[in-house]
């Protein structure tokens, strides 16, 4: 976490706070969180210029600055966004904070410092350069059948693949794979081609219906697994209780009843 749907979500929380506005000086709490640019650098670009549009791509999100360039925002694992006014305590101890002219900010809060900010002069230039597959949420069902050709693997950790498809981690692969009935440790080549459609609907479901909610867990349907995704939760289908695993260190939440091995 975050994932694509936080992502989206913090994408259309700065277009609906932060465009538009001229940037008076930035303050970097957390120059480790800085991706192939200085303080001094980033500062120089966005001075008196504002954010005029947005981008997102998987789990990166970026903003068109006026005159040319991008800010480029990733969230790593406990990174969001903060709009408000200064003087703002909040604003002073934030990892990464853009001052407006108008005595508004825009921090990137990021506790553990696993996330990035940087600077790219084209988004999809940045994609090809960092071998991210295609977003997730952009994808039609012939084209993510096509992802699917070739691969050997088990299906949770292709979901995760961000050089196959851009966007998906842990939390969201679980409930895909929740939704579509498949175990986590399903192989991608014997997937039918039922399969495949099945979790071509059941990801851009979980998709877009986790965007819907702006990903609070406490909104999300009666019948998906992430409420539940904890020690000594149970299945909201058929009440068994939930086991987990584990793919290459990473934590995977299944029903074993409800989710069957492909053949």
């Amino acid at each position: 976490m975050p994932e694509l749907p936080e992502v989206e979500v913090s994408k259309r929380y700065l277009e609906e706070t932060s465009l538009h506005q001229p940037v008076a000086r930035v303050h970097i709490g957390a120059t480790s969180l800085l991706d192939g640019i200085s303080p001094q650098a980033l500062a120089r670009r966005l001075h008196h210029r504002p954010l005029e549009r947005t981008h997102r791509h998987g789990k990166y999100l970026f903003a068109e600055v006026d005159h040319g360039g991008w800010l480029m925002l990733h969230f790593g694992m406990t990174g969001h966004l903060r709009y408000g006014r200064t003087p703002d305590p909040a604003a002073a101890n934030a990892e990464a904070v853009f001052f407006f002219d108008n005595g508004r900010y825009l921090a990137h809060v990021d506790p553990r410092k696993l996330g990035h900010i940087g600077w790219v002069d084209d988004p999809r230039r940045m994609v090809r350069d960092r071998a991210l597959g295609p977003d997730a949420l952009r994808l039609d069902l012939d084209r993510f059948c096509c992802l699917a050709q070739g691969r050997h693997g088990q299906v949770k950790p292709w979901l995760m693949n961000q050089e196959v498809m851009a966007g998906i981690g842990n939390v969201y692969s679980d409930e895909i794979l929740f939704q579509a009935r498949l175990r986590p440790d399903a192989r991608v080549d014997r997937l039918s081609d039922r399969d495949l459609s099945d979790l071509f609907e059941a990801m851009q479901g979980v998709l877009e219906t986790a965007i819907d909610v702006e990903a609070n867990p406490c909104a999300f349907p009666g019948t998906y697994l992430l409420p539940h995704r904890r020690r000594g939760g149970r299945c909201p289908r058929c009440d068994t209780p939930l086991q987990r695993w584990f793919f290459s260190g990473r934590g995977a939440w299944l029903c074993p009843r409800c989710q069957r091995r492909t053949r």
